[in-house]
């Protein structure tokens, strides 16, 4: 048997050995962060050959500066923290210094030494991550990149939804138009034509008289009810009421038409506050609003099943007025994800026009727990 004396440098030589072989920098330091030994990668890294590298302070030699260039306290460093404060650590976002003055991005780690539960200084081991931060700086760069662009699009198609949506509502208000002067002015005149015919048939006799009266009043009343018919179209198309009193009146008679329509099956209530001195805004906000108004009293009335809906209006006062439209229903409410869900067209097309005017749509709902729509919208424009 070997004397055990024999066995340490035996096992020195070991350790030496498998330091020497590995691709990582290890480098070991005393209390006062002298360098007591340094593997060939490492050396290599740095720039230094080994005899010019021990004895030396580590900290002075290859850690004196942040990435910035600017100076790095020497009682700030991770490295010596770990047998100064019994801090271990792990660092991957310094750069350590080479001989010939440059830098590298490196990720290193520092343990204590322990010898009989006392410390004795730190081991060190380091890596070169230079290629992999520039990998990561390409991908940020690629994703910053790519989230402009995808940005940039979204805003495109913005404006190309709301530029489409102004044309509808030009199309929508000419049709409204030519409907109320040319087929409306019409129906009017043919309406009094026939009470003409009506008022004329006296002359003959008794049973062709009352034969003609009767189709003259059914005629007239086919044409009362084509009156009404023409009359909603155009309101739909473009309520003349949104053109001539302002979005409050047309958001408060919007509100009242339609509880009255649903008084059979819906309970309601409406409250409208507007701040003294508030405007009402024109042209696309107030059509962004009446519409989204409007689709979500279309959704109440499809899918909510509700028994009592509240309708609030607040308007804050100048200098920077906001609206606040809330509709509330007791009905069955639904998912966060069916209103999420890409195919909920009524709620993305809400939320885009909210969006692009510089508002939003919020939706709290819960299956069995009704609907609440908040709308907020900057009175300023976009």
């Amino acid at each position: 048997m070997r004397p055990a004396a024999d066995v340490v440098p035996d096992g020195i030589d070991r350790l030496t050995l498998l330091l020497e072989s590995t691709g990582e920098g290890v480098f070991g330091i005393d209390l006062d962060g002298r360098c007591t030994f340094v593997n060939r990668a490492g050396a290599q890294m740095l720039g230094w050959r080994t005899e010019e590298v021990l004895g030396r302070n580590m900290h002075a030699l290859i850690h004196h500066s942040r990435p910035d260039g600017a100076h790095y306290p020497e009682c700030e460093c991770p490295i010596f923290n770990a047998f100064r404060r019994g801090l271990p650590c792990r660092i991957d976002d310094e750069v350590l210094w080479r001989a010939d003055g440059s830098a590298f991005s490196a990720e290193y780690s520092s343990y204590p030494i322990l010898d009989g539960g006392e410390v004795r200084g730190a081991v060190v081991t380091f890596v070169d991550i230079s290629e992999r931060k520039a990998a990561q700086a390409l991908l940020q760069r690629t994703n910053d990149e790519l989230e402009r662009r995808v940005a940039e699009r979204t805003r495109e198609l913005r404006e190309l939804a709301n530029h489409l949506e102004a044309v509808r509502e030009t199309e929508r208000k000419r049709i409204a138009r030519e409907i109320h002067d040319e087929l409306g002015s019409l129906l009017v005149a043919l309406k009094m034509d026939v009470n003409w015919m009506e008022r004329r048939v006296g002359r003959r006799d008794e049973a062709s008289r009352n034969e003609l009266a009767a189709k003259c009043q059914r005629m007239g009343g086919l044409i009362d009810t084509a009156v009404d018919k023409v009359g909603r179209i155009i309101t739909d198309l473009r309520p003349s009421i949104l053109d001539h009193q302002g979005l409050w009146a047309a958001l408060e008679w919007q509100a009242q038409e339609w509880l009255q329509g649903a008084a059979d099956e819906i309970d309601g209530s409406v409250q409208l506050h507007v701040s003294a001195g508030v405007a009402p805004p024109e042209g696309g906000l107030a059509i962004a609003v009446f519409r989204i108004f409007q689709e979500v009293l279309s959704n109440v009335a499809r899918h909510a099943q509700a028994k009592h809906v509240t309708i609030r209006l607040d308007v804050d006062a100048p200098p920077d007025p906001v609206l606040y439209l809330e509709v509330r229903d007791d009905g069955i409410g639904t998912t966060p994800a069916v209103l999420d869900d890409a195919r909920s067209y009524g709620v993305m097309g809400m939320r885009e026009r909210a969006a692009h005017f510089g508002g939003r749509v919020v939706i709290d709902s819960a299956p069995g727990f009704g609907t609440v729509v908040r709308l907020m919208m900057p009175l300023g424009g976009p």
